[in-house]
């Protein structure tokens, strides 16, 4: 029964993807422009336009174009760039690596941290430290990643000058160079996650704390903080780990903004430039590797829930 409904969990986001990716290549193609005629610049004569999209493969129908590109993600051929006919592959891996780089450096601060908050939040009830908690969180999820960056980087960048305004990062660095780089766009995700995750855990363990085995445990003399940690934590772990998952995902989707804002090379800076360059490939295949980051953690999360709690596997 448990190795079904992961296996239908599975071919579910497998089938996911596959729409996904029909999304992503069909709002590329129905874009305004022309892909040939940006390449060649408005003084291009029609036949060298009609020749480049001929060996482009432009001129195809539209549904041989994306059976043709679907086959060779498929076989490992991402295509080329038509901006500089350079391999995908290789121009997306190093942005691929530093987004990631980014995204793991700020989910080893936000999630351990969030579920302490949560804890603590839900050790108080209606307390002080459980208000204060939640007048900050609220702040930091009213306010957009943007607007948090530009704050961040007035504070630390130009006013006291710890940090630089732009992260640049390269292959040359050290993992301590590296770190002092990503502290500005970093923080900017941790402030966008933690307050949700930290939110959801509270709620988690609120709900759990309502059940008839904790009283039991209060009952006992156990005190207050081993009763979350050992009887209300392991039972509340299933929703804890979507909104961890939820959060992951958004960490990896998400950084499009905040890389734009810090000029960081990972992926998203690298899709935004080329949606300015209409290197339509380019962008298909950056979307592509994002909608996968966020249907594969969504899985995993599904998969996850269903192995720690029973009554998923047993509905009835």
């Amino acid at each position: 029964m448990l190795w079904k409904l992961v296996a239908q969990r599975l071919a579910l986001g497998l089938v996911l993807l596959l729409a996904i990716s029909a999304i992503i290549f069909a709002g590329t193609q129905i874009l305004p422009g022309d892909v040939a005629q940006t390449i060649l610049g408005q003084s291009a004569t029609p036949e060298a336009v009609a020749n480049l999209r001929h060996d482009l493969g432009l001129d195809q129908p539209a549904i041989y174009r994306y059976l043709q590109w679907l086959g060779g993600i498929l076989h490992g051929d991402l295509g080329r760039s038509l901006a500089n006919r350079q391999d995908i592959a290789q121009l997306v891996g190093g942005r691929l690596a530093n987004t990631l780089f980014l995204a793991a450096v700020a989910a080893v601060i936000a999630v351990p941290l969030s579920v302490f908050l949560g804890l603590i939040a839900a050790r108080h009830p209606n307390g002080l430290v459980d208000r204060v908690i939640s007048i900050l969180s609220l702040g930091a999820i009213s306010l957009p990643e943007f607007f948090v960056g530009y704050l961040l980087m007035m504070a630390f960048a130009v006013k006291l000058d710890w940090f630089s305004s732009i992260s640049n990062v390269h292959a040359g660095m050290s993992l301590g160079q590296r770190l002092s780089a990503v502290v500005l766009p970093c923080a900017t995700l941790i402030l966008a996650v933690l307050a949700h995750m930290m939110r959801m855990t509270r709620a988690a363990i609120l709900n759990v704390l309502s059940s008839s085995y904790v009283e039991t445990a209060e009952l006992k003399g156990l005190a207050p903080f081993e009763i979350i940690v050992r009887h209300a934590l392991p039972n509340a772990i299933a929703p804890i780990v979507n909104v961890v998952m939820l959060n992951l995902a958004y960490l990896v989707v998400g950084v499009v903004v905040v890389e734009v804002i810090f000029v960081y090379p990972g992926l998203g800076q690298l899709m935004v430039d080329h949606v300015a360059k209409r290197d339509v490939p380019v962008v298909q295949i950056c979307g592509l590797i994002f909608a996968a980051t966020y249907i594969g953690l969504n899985t995993f999360a599904d998969i996850v829930s269903i192995v720690a709690n029973p009554r998923l596997r047993h509905p009835k």
